[in-house]
């Protein structure tokens, strides 16, 4: 199976250690699943067994439950392992992550200063540490600062994900009809994907999740798990897809009209559309986060619309399906070449219906550009069947 190559691995953590020196941490407790296999290549299916990955100036180390111990040995690139049993047999051995944790903490100086992910490591973990009489700094802003600039390995998974997102796009639209289910509508772009995905990348990880949001009720809810709600003539709706290839993500959205929408909701599509290409276009190095916002938020405002919206442009994206920086008003940080993001803006009104197209853009040195490329123009979204 496809993991992370050992060369991006070891960069990651040298500039890890890098910025740990600066902030005189000697050692990291790392605990987010996304977090570990963007500094291991390990990621596991379940993680109710707690996993932790440690990382030291010279060397990381890995405490697993004993059934992942053959899949993290295989895939994880660090110097050791630590492994405890939840078999009756083996229980004389370690039976949870705080004993093998426990001895390794125990020989340290508690003069050393501990790494943590203060936004999501246990608050039971933490008070542990704390009377453990550790000195702890917070490391999550380095760990989103690294992430948020993608390296040559995380565009071209990026850029896969984003072409089978469009694949699958296109098959759910070819098979488009009046009186299927939002579930029957996924499934054919979920089949296509899944067969163009098992001849083009062998020996890959490949995922997906959408969900579809039809009628002018549930498209102006557009974060609803597909139903068996039928397609109806005259409906709005709201398709989001998000495909991963070891990984990582693109996210792809399209609202679509069937039959014959009335003047207001292509005129709302229309302006979804164009406050997408606004954003787009604002979006560059150099910019802040919140520009980006505020000019898509502005041409939306300006036709008169400004009450409907109710979210941001967008949100970063790679390992997870929401991960900063966002795209937000006040948002201050700089965009740099290498960041991914959704571009995303929405408008959603009660008696009208939900309209949100959503790309995935790569920031470039002088812009950016879509990793997915399905027809975003209001006549190609326009189905009279």
């Amino acid at each position: 199976m496809q993991t992370v190559k050992k060369e991006y691995v070891e960069k990651r953590l040298n500039d890890l250690r890098k910025r740990m020196s600066e902030n005189g941490i000697d050692f990291l407790i790392i605990w987010d699943p996304d977090n570990q296999y963007y500094l291991s290549g390990f990621r596991a299916i379940s993680y109710s067994r707690p996993i932790i990955l440690l990382v030291y100036p010279d060397k990381t180390q890995y405490i697993i439950p004993a059934l992942e111990e053959d899949h993290a040995r295989e895939n994880a690139k660090v110097d050791d392992f630590f492994v405890y049993h939840e078999k009756y047999s083996n229980s004389y051995l370690d039976t949870t992550f705080h004993q093998p944790l426990e001895r390794i903490i125990d020989k340290l100086a508690k003069d050393k200063v501990l790494g943590l992910e203060l936004n999501t490591v246990p608050a039971s973990l933490y008070k542990e540490l704390q009377i453990n009489g550790f000195n702890i700094k917070d490391i999550s802003h380095e760990l989103i600062e690294m992430r948020a600039i993608k390296d040559e390995e995380e565009i071209y998974w990026l850029d896969q994900a984003g072409f089978l997102s469009d694949i699958a796009l296109d098959a759910s639209f070819a098979n488009l009809k009046v009186g299927m289910s939002e579930l029957e509508f996924d499934s054919n772009g979920d089949r296509k994907l899944l067969e163009i995905a098992s001849k083009k990348y062998p020996d890959n990880i490949v995922g997906y999740e959408n969900w579809t949001c039809s009628g002018i009720k549930r498209s102006t809810m557009p974060h609803l798990y597909s139903s068996t709600r039928k397609f109806e003539k005259n409906d709005v709706v709201i398709h989001s897809r998000q495909v991963w290839i070891n990984g990582y993500r693109a996210e792809n959205e399209r609202t679509f009209l069937i039959g014959k929408p009335h003047e207001e909701q292509k005129k709302c599509l229309q302006l979804a559309i164009e406050a997408q290409r606004i954003g787009m276009e604002a979006v560059k190095p150099g910019v802040k986060a919140k520009d980006v916002d505020i000019a898509s938020f502005n041409a939306i405002k300006n036709a008169g619309y400004a009450d409907f919206v109710q979210h941001r442009i967008g949100h970063g994206l790679g390992l997870t399906e929401h991960e900063e920086p966002y795209l937000r008003f006040d948002n201050e940080i700089v965009l740099k070449e290498g960041m991914v993001y959704t571009i995303e803006p929405g408008i959603y009104i009660p008696s009208v219906g939900g309209f949100r197209h959503s790309d995935t853009v790569i920031v470039t040195k002088d812009g950016c550009r879509s990793i997915t490329k399905y027809p975003r123009e209001l006549i190609d979204l326009l189905f009279d069947i």
